[in-house]
């Protein structure tokens, strides 16, 4: 029988905080209830379908690429080092490889992708959920130590109140500054960039 692992990510979006990826082989025998794309459930239910997966999943791991990373090699770069850290971390090594989207990372053997397989492929799901789960708890350890930003609440995402903040309370080592509204606000700063 062929040991598929789907892998997605969660926090390409952002301004702050790490992207965070994941890898779930499956268990046929134990099936998980619910699997959908982690975007489309609520955070109680990502965590009560989280839970599952851990427990009945074959095997899971999780990989993330923190912030200098994601400024130094860009968020696509990051992402797929995501994806690899969380592949590398599985064993049992998987028969084949679903990644989500359009792009795939390069690993040991080859990986197929799956344009909306979060929504599509239970194992995707799977990694979909897990990956979302992780990111949402680094984002609330940032929320204590950043606080005022609403990391809690945003998850970094770049909303009204994330860029009132981000202007008024300044960037903190959680934030990404190579994404657009970090780097300008940087930039009028220091000046940089202004004639």
């Amino acid at each position: 029988m062929l040991i598929v692992a789907g892998v997605d990510e969660a926090g390409r979006g952002p301004l702050a905080g790490p992207v965070v990826a994941a890898a779930v082989i499956l268990d046929p025998a134990q099936p998980v209830e619910g699997l959908a794309d982690s975007k489309k459930l609520t955070a109680r239910q990502r965590e009560m379908r989280a839970a599952n997966i851990r427990q009945r999943a074959q095997a899971w791991a999780l990989g993330s690429a923190g912030v200098a990373e994601i400024d130094r090699l860009n968020i696509l770069q990051a992402s797929l080092l995501a994806m690899r850290r969380a592949l590398d971390a599985l064993a049992p090594c998987p028969d084949a490889v679903w990644v989500d989207g359009n792009q795939c990372p390069r690993w040991r053997i080859a990986a197929r992708t799956v344009v909306g397989g979060d929504a599509l492929e239970p194992c995707i799901s799977a990694a979909s959920i897990l990956a979302k789960v992780a990111r949402d708890a680094e984002m609330l350890r940032l929320a204590e130590a950043y606080p005022g930003f609403g990391f809690e609440r945003h998850m970094g995402y770049p909303t009204p109140q994330h860029l009132e903040a981000l202007a008024r309370l300044g960037v903190t080592g959680a934030h990404r500054r190579s994404f657009a509204p970090v780097r300008r606000l940087l930039e009028q700063h220091t000046g940089v960039g202004q004639s």
